[in-house]
């Protein structure tokens, strides 16, 4: 017959070893990969890269805590000791399955972004949080910029904001852009399309300009496509904006393919 307190014993440790993995062990994976990342210089495929110090600090702190506890006994940072050494009360089963079912969604979810090769946001995900009404991605400095015809750095962020709140459209007429991003659906021709990032990938927000490649008489690229676009800002006799392409160059997607 098999000692009982031995049984219990077993249990203990059992259970001890899944609280540890499902605390400090999730988190140190979730550190290492965040410290890879930063090390390959691909954490900018999921942070706004002013965010890395943040993420590279907190990472660190968590990895030198995941250290510390692991030098504690097993089952010293459980709570049994509140019972008096005493096997604990009866756990709910409803509470135990859903403790199990969310443990292992977990575990899941962290191993396969660990083994997982870092990529950026597909143009589906763009296409789909399109909502028809271009999110403002730049602010009232940049818009006056634009007035002045000081738009080399700008973006497609910028311009798409630019576009969006042109009250004096003509006054962008004849602009020059050299702007890089990848093909999306668009009414006319198709669209440059950019994810923008504010903080993380979870916030990015697809920009999207116009684009009449009529004159550069080639087929329009297909969804997805990263291109380059040389061209100028035209104003319509509507009052829209719109970049005629001089010329349209296939490219790779590059090294940090979101704007900030």
């Amino acid at each position: 017959m098999s000692d009982p307190h031995v049984q219990t014993g077993g249990r203990r440790r059992h259970r001890s070893l899944i609280n540890r993995w499902l605390g400090v062990g999730l988190a140190a994976v979730l550190a290492v990969m965040t410290l890879t990342l930063a090390a390959t210089g691909r954490l900018g495929l999921y942070l706004n890269p002013d965010s890395t110090w943040f993420a590279v600090g907190m990472a660190v702190v968590v990895l030198i805590g995941a250290v510390l506890t692991f030098a504690l006994p097993l089952g010293a940072e459980d709570d049994d000791h509140a019972h008096g050494g005493h096997e604990p009360h009866r756990r709910n089963p409803i509470a135990v399955v859903a403790t199990g079912v969310g443990g292992v969604a977990a575990s899941v979810l962290v191993l396969t972004a660990l083994v997982a090769p870092p990529a950026s946001l597909s143009a589906e995900l763009a296409m789909s949080r399109d909502i028809d009404a271009p999110p403002l991605f730049a602010g009232a400095d940049a818009v006056a910029l634009a007035t002045t015809g000081d738009t080399a750095e700008f973006g497609v962020g910028e311009w798409s904001t630019v576009f969006a709140t042109a009250t004096n459209p003509d006054a962008y007429d004849g602009d020059p852009v050299t702007l890089t991003g990848f093909v999306t659906p668009g009414d006319d021709g198709f669209d440059l399309t950019r994810l923008v990032i504010t903080h993380c990938v979870i916030d990015a927000q697809p920009a999207s300009i116009p684009v009449d490649a009529a004159a550069t008489q080639q087929e329009s690229p297909a969804t997805g496509q990263w291109v380059t676009i040389t061209g100028t800002v035209r104003s319509s006799s509507d009052g829209r904006l719109a970049i005629v392409a001089d010329s349209v160059e296939l490219v790779d997607e590059p090294g940090d393919p979101y704007e900030y």
